[in-house]
């Protein structure tokens, strides 16, 4: 090519320009482009006085939409709607959205209006592909979409959450709360829409003496994920703590195959999501979830079922490693058996094997990449010995130099920004990194990967771990604060952050 093509043109990145489609469109999974595409419009100017007017004609709505429409963002199988919501305009055109799971000859799907059938694609295409390691034809957000269609408390909040994803993602990256930029006023209203009516029907529900569906804990367990998109901070542990409770009560007596998977993933992310959750909040935040220990079969690691790729023997370990930090900020000195456990579970986390894990997963799946697995679990194995390294210094009251693990951890986590998609499953491990590292080069290195798991992900948590992270340095470029200490000054933090 002589040019760069218009896609790179348009995330601000260098094309190489080799060929077309061009290589960092390939490794993107993006289609390459080489011009602006061709974009529909509903009106006959996009701006200015004309802007909205419509050419008489009987077949066509003259409600003005004042906005334009690119030609990718309408599905197929979708019917044009008359008067498009003007938002559908912005979608960047190498997002082009799938159909749902489901014949939209479905009076479920057929029933919605265009605002719910835009949002329902928008979260098939979008969401479910962000909060999964591998996306497949069994990802597990997108069986909640059946489900949702035959309820109208899950269906909201499923459409919440797409409308707030698609709300942040006209956004820059930025750490300066104090800047406020444009948003959709179309997409924002549509978020606080679906979320109000999600909360409220929950509301109503929890109220009506009824026994609880497996949809109102679907339900719940998606505001967590809500939460990471809106701030990662304050809301999440409420929730994850009523879906743990209602997981109790509800009864799963012959659940149907669907039903049966759905629960057990909800089971899994729970556990996961209070074991990484457990290392940045306040002691004892997090009740102990005994759901997990239903059935052997949970702890077991499923590729296409994993949100994070952070091994189960890890995240077992991480959470016994966050109760002995809680143990010793409550005052309890711990005793020789005591520290001789917590050294046991440290040398198992060193000892695991990375390769071994990631093998026998793709066995499961061929088409994985067994060495990008493999670094994904490795800055999980890093993030937890550094974790677990503190621990032990302030029980033995040492201090260890991590320089080295730190060092791999950086460059394991900038080999995943380029040719790998999985670089949006490691906010906890780059927390971590940053956390321990001391060098402004290492400091700049994992701003840009934050800044690159935005653009991946839209999810806000990553601006405020990067905001934790500028706060820390900075203290401790001050000598305002003891670098090794952080395991127990960012749960004193004024949040309680989720940072995954």
């Amino acid at each position: 090519m002589d040019e760069p093509c218009y896609t790179c043109r348009r995330r601000r990145i260098q094309c190489d320009r080799s060929q077309l489609p061009c290589l960092k469109c390939q490794k993107a999974g993006l289609t390459c482009l080489d011009k602006r595409p061709v974009r529909w419009v509903q009106g006959v100017a996009i701006r200015g006085g004309m802007r909205g007017r419509l050419h008489q004609d009987d077949s066509v709505s003259s409600k003005p939409v004042g906005e334009t429409l690119t030609r990718s963002t309408i599905p197929a199988e979708l019917p044009h709607p008359p008067c498009p919501p003007s938002y559908m305009a912005v979608v960047p055109t190498e997002a082009k959205l799938t159909s749902v799971p489901l014949s939209m000859e479905d009076p479920a799907v057929s029933n919605l209006d265009a605002t719910s059938r835009y949002y329902l694609n928008y979260y098939n295409d979008r969401i479910c592909e962000l909060f999964i390691v591998y996306d497949s034809q069994n990802n597990p957000f997108r069986s909640l979409i059946s489900l949702a269609l035959s309820d109208t408390v899950l269906l909201k909040a499923v459409l919440a959450l797409a409308a707030r994803h698609r709300t942040n993602f006209e956004q820059p990256f930025s750490t300066n709360g104090t800047v406020a930029y444009p948003i959709s006023v179309n997409t924002e209203k549509d978020a606080l829409h679906f979320k109000y009516h999600a909360i409220q029907g929950l509301s109503h529900s929890l109220n009506g003496g009824n026994s609880y569906q497996d949809a109102t804990v679907a339900s719940v367990f998606l505001l967590v994920f809500l939460d990471l998109i809106e701030s990662g901070c304050d809301r999440w542990n409420y929730h994850l703590e009523g879906a743990k409770s209602l997981m109790a009560l509800t009864p799963s007596h012959n659940p149907g195959h669907t039903l049966q998977r759905i629960r057990k993933f909800i089971v899994k992310q729970i556990h996961l999501i209070e074991a990484l959750g457990a290392t940045f909040v306040r002691p004892q935040l997090l009740s102990k979830s005994m759901s997990i220990e239903e059935s052997p079969n949970l702890l077991q690691d499923v590729v296409e079922e994993s949100f994070l790729g952070c091994p189960e023997y890890i995240l077992t370990s991480l959470q016994y490693l966050s109760l002995q930090r809680d143990v010793m900020i409550s005052g309890k000195v711990s005793d020789h058996t005591s520290i001789q456990d917590i050294i046991s579970v440290f040398d198992g986390v060193e000892e695991f094997d990375c390769y071994s894990w990631a093998s026998t997963l793709c066995q499961q799946s061929v088409t994985r990449d067994i060495n990008d697995l493999c670094k994904l679990a490795r800055t999980y194995q890093i993030g937890a010995i550094l974790y677990g390294r503190r621990i032990l210094d302030a029980l033995l009251k040492e201090e260890t130099t991590q320089e080295l693990l730190v060092s791999e951890l950086i460059g394991i986590i900038n080999s995943l920004q380029h040719g790998s998609n999985l670089l949006k499953c490691t906010l906890w491990p780059i927390t971590v990194a940053g956390l321990e590292c001391h060098l402004q080069s290492q400091r700049d290195t994992l701003m840009h990967a934050l800044e690159q798991f935005w653009m991946d992900t839209r999810c806000l948590n990553v601006t405020n771990a990067a905001k934790i992270l500028q706060t820390h340095w900075q203290k401790i470029d001050d000598q305002q604060a003891v670098a090794n200490d952080w395991i127990f000054d960012i749960g004193r933090m004024s949040h309680d952050w989720l940072l995954i």
